[in-house]
């Protein structure tokens, strides 16, 4: 199993970094691999999308949020290929500076892909520096 966590300050009131970051219509503009993400479907607080990469694959996730809490909760449906599983958390801190934003994503990588947990693990590491810096910088402009 290989396990990330990343975070960020973002001086925004909460309700705005919370809502901004989980409008799926805008991930394409806060993830640099992503050329297109949709909602498919929403049922109460969950979320069904469809996210298309720059490599050419696309799959479908679903998102849970929970505002009061502060937190949301995701995981990839279909295809699960190139993972075995996929589980993502985002919490969310009151803290001096603002909002902590902090990533933590679970997963295993199906044998039969092309590169292994540690691998991933350490692109993701370094994807989700680059994303989180996107995020802060798109939702203190707003």
């Amino acid at each position: 199993m290989a396990h990330t966590v990343n975070r960020i300050v973002i001086n925004a009131p909460y309700s705005k970094v919370f809502d901004i970051s989980n409008d799926i219509s805008r991930w394409k503009e806060f993830f640099d691999e992503y050329t297109d993400s949709a909602v498919v479907k929403t049922e109460g607080n969950k979320i069904t999308f469809k996210l298309s990469h720059k490599n050419g694959t696309s799959w479908t996730s679903s998102r849970m949020l929970f505002k009061d809490q502060m937190f949301t909760y995701a995981e990839r449906i279909e295809p699960k290929m190139p993972f075995v599983y996929m589980k993502i958390i985002w919490l969310y801190r009151e803290v001096t500076g603002g909002i902590e934003m902090t990533w933590i994503q679970d997963f295993t990588m199906d044998p039969k892909a092309k590169f292994n947990d540690e691998q991933v693990e350490k692109m993701m590491n370094e994807h989700s520096g680059v994303n989180l810096k996107r995020f802060k910088e798109i939702i203190e402009k707003a």
